[in-house]
């Protein structure tokens, strides 16, 4: 059986493991039976997922101490798996509705993996309203990551019904077999030795350079405001603390033709204005609770530097760091300074040669590596005060055994000084959200997710007015668009175009559970609980801005 060192990326994520900040990462991924589906078509795919001889690599890979042999953790392949574990059967009383989803997520995803056995679980999920189910999945963040999860399970389906019913478990695929482009040669000279050695020297010593170089220009002094965002220059909030060990969970997703209208019309990425729509949700969300700091919260934003035909698990990421603009009042405003700050950022990376770029990721993270595995983390300044990411998923609709794929929802980890975690995945058309979060350090975290929906539909009134976030039917009716309440209104709030600054005196308005009614009965409850929270909200907008905020979106899952 063969073995894999880990790399120190995906090192590091074994050495910051703890109960309370276990270092996994799953996906909630909900699907509709199909029509003809008899009554024990869920109990017959869990049995044909426990009965697979033969699990694929990464997914049998076991984790090796260091030892006499071997001087670093390493991945050895297994070949007898005890599926009973890793595929195991969860059911909501039924109908089971989006906030008893959130719910089980939040609880499943605060569970750490057992550590010696392959790092992955897999739990079906039955007695869902609408003739579905669905399937949580979690992994090791040190076995793979986000963009290579996404790839493994999309070759697990198909784009039409008809291939896809005799598709087997993701985990007995695995990635292709690369077909390897060195041929067999005779045993190296000494000359030869000696030259390979001289060549790896003269490589580190060129590596040695660029990062002086990029470190050098990231913290030269006589830096402006328009100057790129850097690790730790931000303010610390009440999502820097440190953490315990149960989660919550809530979701949001919304058409990708509206981000892309608003991005188009701004000038922007579509990356843009997701940070823009969760910048202006946590100035909201933080203003409310009265803790909204005076300089701009910053994100921290994985980036994939895996070539596209690199099909190997492990860790294959940077990272840049943005300002979120929730200084700023102005929606657009604040959509111009994420811009620009990314553009800096990702201008900064691209100037790296791609053999400096793991140790420039591995210095980067230090201080926060570091800063976790000394204690340190949560109790420092952060640096930065929030993860959000972006995985490109599928484009085209896809199925398993005939059961259509509804959305890709990501569950991510959170640790001590990053209390919350958004990350976002598209799929056929749609671009799906994910906050995870410490339940005890951001209660009433749902709301997050609502007011993203307000950010954009806000975003979309000042760059782009001409796109409405209505669609019209075939019979000239309106009808919602995805991630809009079919029923009811959303928040109303007053919105960051129209807020005075923070530091103006806050004028006295009703609690804000008076103003949360959410689409669904069971959300509303959640919205609704526990204590009013004190507000710096001014009066609402007249009766044209609150008619147009009832169009905003509510999440579809909260815990």
């Amino acid at each position: 059986m063969s073995e894999k060192s880990l790399n120190p990326l995906d090192l590091s994520w074994l050495l910051v493991e703890s109960r309370e900040t276990p270092m996994h990462v799953g996906g909630l991924i909900p699907f509709t039976q199909p029509e003809d589906a008899p009554p024990d078509f869920l109990r017959r795919l869990l049995a044909d997922f426990r009965s697979v001889e033969h699990v694929a690599a990464p997914w049998n890979y076991c984790l090796q101490k260091p030892g006499w042999k071997r001087l670093r953790p390493a991945w050895k392949e297994q070949q007898a798996l005890d599926l009973e574990h890793h595929v195991r059967l969860s059911a909501l009383p039924h109908p089971g509705g989006e906030r008893e989803l959130g719910q089980l997520i939040a609880r499943l995803h605060s569970q750490p993996l057992d550590l010696s056995r392959p790092p992955w679980e897999c739990e079906f999920i039955e007695g869902l309203e609408g003739n579905r189910f669905a399937l949580y999945i979690k992994m090791h963040h040190s076995l793979i990551d986000g963009v290579s999860g996404m790839k493994l399970l999309v070759r697990s389906m198909a784009s039409n019904i008809q291939d896809s019913l005799s598709l087997p478990p993701f985990f007995a695929l695995g990635f292709p077999a690369r077909p390897s482009k060195r041929r067999e040669s005779a045993a190296p000279t000494m000359a030869q030795v000696v030259n390979g050695l001289v060549d790896g020297a003269r490589g580190q010593l060129s590596t040695v350079r660029d990062l002086a170089v990029a470190f050098g220009s990231m913290l030269k002094p006589g830096r402006s405001e328009e100057s790129m965002a850097i690790p730790f220059d931000t303010p610390t909030s009440i999502i820097n603390h440190r953490i315990s060990q149960p989660r919550r969970f809530a979701t949001q997703i919304f058409p990708l033709a509206r981000l892309r209208a608003v991005a188009e019309a701004s000038g922007a990425t579509l990356n843009d204005v997701v940070l823009a729509i969760c910048g202006g949700a946590l100035r909201r969300f933080l203003d409310e609770l009265g803790e909204l700091p005076n300089s701009s919260l910053t994100a921290g934003i994985p980036v994939s530097v895996r070539p596209k035909d690199d099909e190997d698990a492990g860790n294959a990421i940077t990272f840049i760091i943005s300002t979120l603009g929730t200084d700023i009042t102005d929606a657009k405003e604040r959509l111009d300074a994420i811009r620009e700050s990314t553009r800096r950022a990702k201008a900064h990376v691209a100037s790296l040669p791609r053999r400096a770029m793991m140790q420039y990721t591995m210095l980067l993270m230090a201080p926060y590596t570091l800063s976790l595995l000394t204690g340190m983390a949560g109790r420092t300044r952060p640096m930065f005060n929030v993860t959000i990411s972006n995985v490109p998923g599928p484009e085209r609709p896809m199925y398993f055994r005939g059961a259509r794929l509804e959305a890709l929802y990501p569950v991510s980890l959170v640790t001590h000084g990053q209390a919350l975690n958004i990350t976002c995945q598209s799929y056929a058309g749609t671009l799906a959200f994910g906050f995870t979060a410490c339940r005890d350090t951001l209660p009433h975290m749902q709301r997050i997710a609502t007011y993203t929906g307000e950010a954009l539909g806000e975003l979309e009134r000042l760059c782009s007015p001409a796109t409405a976030a209505v669609k019209t039917n075939k019979s000239g009716g309106l009808k919602p668009a995805v991630g809009e309440p079919a029923v009811g209104k959303a928040v109303v709030g007053k919105s960051a175009a129209t807020r005075k600054p923070v530091a103006s005196k806050p004028v006295a308005s009703k609690p804000v559970a008076s103003k949360a009614v959410a689409s669904k009965p069971s959300v509303r409850k959640e919205a609704v609980s526990g204590k009013p929270i004190a507000s710096k909200r001014v009066a609402s907008k007249p009766a044209s801005a609150a008619s147009t905020a009832g169009k905003q979106a509510q999440p579809k899952g909260t815990k």
